[in-house]
């Protein structure tokens, strides 16, 4: 894991740290790690779709595209047989999907950061920093962030289908909000400087988000915000294993990166890297 250059005072805080969160020092083994997991990378020279087993192994190219086109946010569908993304190919940033082996590419709409409802008949997506939702069958559109909103992103759905959990970044900084998926007035999960990404657990009991540094975790009610990751290095894009017991995420030197994907223990834990010497973002696990 990289650790970044820490002072005494840091040293001192993380014994501290792991005195009171004691699971922290525990490893896990990746063999029994089941699934695939489906993300974007830079190491073919351009963003393109990659994806491997969750134990980081058969890694394996999907998309390919030119220098000056990303294809970027995957997420794979409730049956894992197709994949949403973003691309700038055509020159425009929309919203495509794909079969889970990179065949029949198909842009769907305008729009970045969509994400699969859990019956696989709707997206929820971003655009023009407005949250939507689309209708795959009927071809409709609806926005359900208030019009006047700044800067909304990251919509994504609870397990039932019925709300989205979304960030919204004002001056003073970001917060952290749920919203029926019909439509209404959006309910304040939290708020602090630079949360974001949400991404509700299997069973709708908590959520990840990122913060500028670090991931945590959050039930729906806003209460028991707890800290998943510590050490060195900045944590972003978490998303959970299929059955709620680990979430994946990537970790930079820097907000800059460059990032490699980790796996951590939804509850508390060692993290254990996946990847690593490349820039390898947005991980999505099934």
């Amino acid at each position: 894991m990289v650790i970044l250059k820490k002072t005494r005072a840091d040293f001192f805080g993380s014994a501290i740290f792991l005195l009171v969160f004691p699971f922290l020092a525990m490893a896990f083994d990746l063999s029994g790690l089941k699934g695939e997991v489906v993300f974007s990378s830079n190491r073919s020279g351009s963003w393109c779709i990659w994806m491997m087993q969750a134990n980081g192994s058969e890694v394996r190219q999907i998309t390919k595209t030119e220098a000056d086109t990303m294809d970027v946010d995957p997420r794979f569908s409730p049956n894992a047989e197709w994949i949403l993304f973003s691309s700038t190919r055509g020159g425009k940033t929309g919203i495509w999907k794909m079969r889970s082996d990179g065949s029949q590419p198909e842009r769907i709409c305008n729009g970045d950061q969509a994400e699969w409802s859990p019956d696989g008949t709707r997206i929820a997506f971003r655009r023009d920093e407005k949250i939507w939702i689309r209708d795959l069958s009927q071809n409709t559109e609806k926005a359900i962030s208030p019009a006047d909103w700044p800067h909304c992103s990251g919509p994504s759905w609870s397990p039932d289908g019925t709300r989205i959990a979304f960030a919204c970044r004002w001056d003073a900084g970001n917060t952290l909000f749920s919203v029926d998926a019909q439509g209404g007035e959006p309910v304040k999960l939290y708020d602090n400087n630079g949360a974001c990404e949400p991404h509700w657990s299997p069973d709708g009991t908590r959520l990840v988000y990122e913060t500028e540094t670090h991931l945590y975790t959050i039930r729906p009610d806003g209460t028991a915000n707890r800290p998943l990751t510590y050490y060195g290095g900045v944590q972003r894009y978490g998303r959970w294993s299929p059955n709620g017991d680990y979430i994946i995420y990537c970790q930079g030197v820097t907000e800059n990166g460059p990032w490699e994907i980790y796996i951590v223990p939804s509850k508390g834990g060692t993290p254990v890297q996946l990847t690593s010497g490349r820039s390898d973002l947005n991980p999505d696990w099934k």
